[in-house]
């Protein structure tokens, strides 16, 4: 459902541009982007990244962006980035994250479709303008997350082989936390100052924040979408087995309980709160096309 959306929103910024494109702008952005969740400092920007740099990185922020200025104000923006963020409980102001010493990174791919309002003309022809801006849309990451593995499976006899279960609970319940990958959505929002110099060129900041929809982005919640059980069957000597059916399967639903009920009380924080994914950036944009009439 949300990849739908996603491909939706970019068709339709594509149409309007084909439709209303008479001034185009291409830039990149750099600068750094930090997490506010349940693991690590809890200040919105401008966290200060540690200086074990071999273990954690560089907190990083890299992007692209399109912009389609359809009026002097009013601008449509596509913005394809990269983050790479860190979060550290010893770097964090509130002791019982310090005394917790949990930390951890995330790198992310994010889309954006954004839409910006300068409060001065500065999309007008003309050689310079400074003019401050705000913006809002919808976005979309990829992120690392969590998943965790309960798989029910025989045990193995000194070959390797699967070796028979003699009783209803003679097989083994193995427990695995892996790294995936997810799609969430987030909603970009923000303020801005771009300068546009010699008619082409625009210098700009901007400090954006993105709450999301997700909250294991930190790691600090594993989703019941991202928890798989398994249960293995196999013919061995010539009887088959099935893990996930009769009294097998009663005996390894109990265990996997057991095991969730412990997972759950291993989750950190507040699962009502969802993880905000922020970024401090200064950018370069080049503007072309022919120029802009903004008439009726």
């Amino acid at each position: 459902m949300q990849k739908k959306v996603i491909y939706t929103l970019i068709a339709l910024f594509f149409v309007s541009v084909a439709y209303k494109g008479q001034r185009h702008e291409i830039g990149v952005q750099l600068g750094m982007s930090n997490l506010v969740g349940d693991i690590g400092r809890t200040n919105y920007v401008l966290q200060k990244p540690t200086r074990n740099y071999t273990d954690y990185g560089i907190p990083f922020y890299g992007g692209i962006l399109y912009r389609m200025n359809f009026n002097p104000y009013q601008t449509v923006r596509l913005n394809l980035g990269y983050s790479h963020i860190q979060f550290i409980d010893v770097l964090a102001k509130e002791q019982y994250r310090r005394n917790r010493k949990l930390s951890g990174t995330n790198s992310i791919m994010e889309a954006d479709l954004i839409f910006e309002y300068n409060f001065f003309p500065v999309n007008d022809e003309q050689k310079g303008l400074l003019s401050p801006y705000i913006f809002g849309g919808l976005g979309a990451m990829y992120a690392s997350t969590a998943q965790f593995t309960i798989a029910n499976d025989f045990y193995k006899d000194s070959k390797g082989d699967p070796k028979a279960p003699s009783s209803f609970g003679d097989f083994e319940t193995r427990e695995e936390y892996i790294n995936g990958k997810k799609l969430t959505m987030s909603i970009p929002f923000g303020i801005g100052l771009k300068y546009k110099f010699n008619y082409n060129w625009s210098l700009f900041g901007e400090l954006m924040f993105r709450p999301t929809f997700s909250d294991s982005i930190d790691y600090s919640v594993i989703n019941d979408d991202n928890i798989n059980i398994s249960y293995k069957k196999k013919n061995i000597g010539g009887t088959d087995y099935d893990l996930g059916k009769g009294e097998y399967r009663v005996e390894a639903d109990k265990r996997s309980a057991e095991i969730l009920k412990k997972l759950e009380s291993r989750q950190i924080g507040n699962i009502n709160s969802k993880d905000w994914v922020n970024t401090i950036s200064i950018g370069l944009s080049y503007s072309f096309g022919r120029p802009p009439c903004y008439c009726d």
